[in-house]
């Protein structure tokens, strides 16, 4: 039975969570408004690119394991719907968001290897005070499980990831948390495939 001193930490990491996924579930309520009010313009407009870009898809890969990398610039959901776009088969979305999944997992891993081993630098340093700073504290508040929010938030998974690479959060610890990405990955996939066949 846990004493009255822990219950307010405990609703105050429930609260922070709460917190950031009611976030994370209005901003996607944005993007997949857009989406369906504006997808029979895209598939008219861009057909040709929606085409060359699934006959191509490492170009895509790539862009999107570099804006994991580099904190998140671009929401993964956005990375989803081409494919929705491009009307595939439920296995072969299954199979790319797989592969999305996994890169975004191996993104973190990066972060954290930057974060451990960088953290010294003068780049470093500037990057942290002008990306990581505001996530800092809330590291000293919450440790691990401000990865676990970072990785099933809209909270930037690199940056949480970098930060835990640099107070040397243990890395077996950190790879378990990271898991919960795949949790992010596979709701908010399937979200992104009923909304293109609800609507």
């Amino acid at each position: 039975m846990s004493s009255p001193m822990e219950n307010p930490q405990e609703e105050t990491r429930s609260g922070f969570l709460f917190k950031n996924i009611l976030r994370g579930l209005v901003w996607f309520a944005i993007i997949i408004t857009v989406f369906i009010f504006s997808e029979e313009y895209i598939q008219t407009t861009f057909q040709k690119d929606i085409e060359a870009i699934h006959s191509r898809p490492l170009p895509l890969y790539a862009l999107f394991f570099l804006s994991e990398v580099v904190f998140g610039l671009v929401p993964p959901e956005l990375f989803m719907m081409v494919w929705v776009l491009h009307k595939v088969s439920v296995a072969q979305y299954a199979i790319n968001l797989t592969i999305l999944t996994l890169l975004s997992y191996i993104a973190g891993v990066i972060g954290y290897w930057i974060g451990k081993n960088f953290s010294r630098t003068a780049l470093y340093k500037k990057i942290s005070e002008r990306y990581l700073q505001q996530y800092d504290k809330q590291l000293k508040r919450y440790g691990g499980f401000l990865v676990f929010v970072g990785a099933v938030t809209p909270i930037p998974f690199s940056a949480t990831c970098m930060l835990a690479g640099s107070v040397n959060l243990n890395f077996r610890f950190f790879l378990l948390i990271c898991i919960s990405r795949i949790a992010r990955f596979a709701v908010y996939g399937w979200l992104v495939w009923k909304g293109s066949v609800w609507f």
